[in-house]
């Protein structure tokens, strides 16, 4: 659990263990990051509450097909909800998706505090082949900004029928490059794929490090998330044990099979590479978003100049950084082939939710929806003895974000 005091304790277990034994090896222990959150309190959520959660996670995965589901809310003042509902268990690892674009713009602003790059620089410092993104920054490729296309949307179905083919981050990169707008690069979000690859070949080349090293080095290690990392380009499963992976599709008549989903869990990780690569568990999401969101990495300057998503999305909804701001919350969202995911944090009140669904056959917005419904109902639940509820609130309703998980249904739903 990211902020309960057993969590704590075994961290700190964790942490004395390993001081001593680079002390014995004469090395500088590596660097520990606290995180600034209200301290959480022991126990679960009140009945009330807790029947909400279970039924929205469970009209979620039949919406989605999905035959299991991972979720964390945390909510410091109330209580909390770990679990893994139908086919999953909360030690299950899964790919994270989107949430990897803020973790390689952590590893982004680490190297600028050590002076290794600079926001400003132009990736084509770093990445010759792309000298033609001329004024194309380090700090637009994390915020978003660059006005690079995505290559996503060209080679998905590559990437669906031939999950075990080890691509090269380059040629992903290749693909999004040819949509780049210069008139947009600066001035607008774009949600681009392009950019966090592009990224994170540039930060390889400017440390002289794997990717997946500069991640363990800047980021998992220094929170303690032992079970997050970038795996290696050969196709495999998430890790042990592993949440499985599922994709359904239209049968011959054209209407979704949601009876008989095609098995993704073994994949390479190297279509998502610095994008949407990573894997982890819910427990390490939860307390890596709340990393992410109390400004751990780059500070509170980070977020402070985000920008709209779309002009058809609520003015709440902002993007810079690698993240999404909703309302209060700071966090991503996405998708990639077995699996849906969502993870957001409030740096004020401490409230955070983490979800994984194992079915991509809907919209990866399926994964912000609930996430955004299970908030809406965590924020309302009372207080434990002794604590106070926080004064705070998101400008959207629980049954909103149910009834568009309703609509983006791609199997059939529960009877009402």
């Amino acid at each position: 659990m990211p902020i309960s005091s057993g969590f704590k304790r075994a961290a700190a277990a964790i942490a004395g263990a390993a001081a001593i034994v680079l002390a014995l090896a004469g090395c500088t222990p590596a660097k520990s990051v606290e995180i600034d959150m209200p301290t959480q309190v022991e126990g679960a959520f009140p009945a009330d509450t807790q029947t909400q959660l279970e039924s929205a996670v469970n009209f979620a995965m039949a919406a989605t097909g999905s035959t299991g589901a991972i979720v964390g809310v945390w909510a410091p003042w109330s209580g909390s909800w770990v679990a893994g509902v139908g086919d999953a268990s909360v030690d299950d690892v899964f790919r994270v998706g989107d949430l990897t674009r803020p973790m390689i713009c952590d590893v982004l602003y680490e190297m600028v505090d050590a002076g290794t790059v600079s926001l400003d620089d132009e990736v084509r410092t770093y990445v010759p082949s792309v000298a033609g993104l001329s004024g194309v920054t380090l700090g637009m490729l994390c915020d978003g900004t660059s006005g690079l296309g995505s290559y996503g949307a060209v080679l998905q179905d590559d990437a669906i029928g031939l999950p075990a083919r080890e691509w090269n981050a380059a040629e992903l990169a290749a693909y999004g490059i040819t949509g780049f707008d210069p008139a947009t690069a600066g001035a607008a979000w774009r949600d681009s794929d392009t950019g966090y690859v592009l990224l994170g070949l540039a930060l390889e080349n400017a440390g002289s490090q794997s990717a997946s090293a500069l991640l363990d080095e800047h980021v998992f290690a220094p929170l303690g998330l032992s079970r997050t990392s970038l795996p290696g380009r050969t196709a495999a499963k998430p890790g042990q044990p592993s949440l499985t992976g599922l994709l359904s599709q239209p049968g011959p008549d054209g209407a979704m099979n949601c009876a008989e989903p095609r098995d993704m869990t073994t994949m390479s990780s190297s279509f998502g590479f610095t994008n949407a690569g990573v894997v982890s568990t819910i427990a390490d999401v939860g307390r890596y978003t709340q990393a992410l969101a109390a400004g751990s990495f780059g500070g509170e300057e980070r977020f402070a100049s985000p920008m709209l998503v779309s002009p058809d999305q609520p003015s709440w909804l902002t993007a810079t950084g690698g993240a999404f701001q909703a309302g209060s919350l700071i966090g991503q969202f996405g998708s990639v082939p077995g699996y849906i995911t969502a993870s957001f944090a409030d740096p004020t009140t401490g409230m955070t939710v983490s979800v994984v669904l194992n079915n991509s056959a809907a919209s990866d917005l399926v994964g912000a929806y609930l996430a955004w419904e299970l908030a809406s109902i965590a924020s309302k639940a009372p207080a434990a003895s002794g604590q106070s509820t926080p004064d705070a609130g998101l400008p959207w309703t629980a049954q909103q974000y149910h009834d568009a998980i309703a609509a983006a249904a791609v199997c059939p739903l529960p009877a009402s």
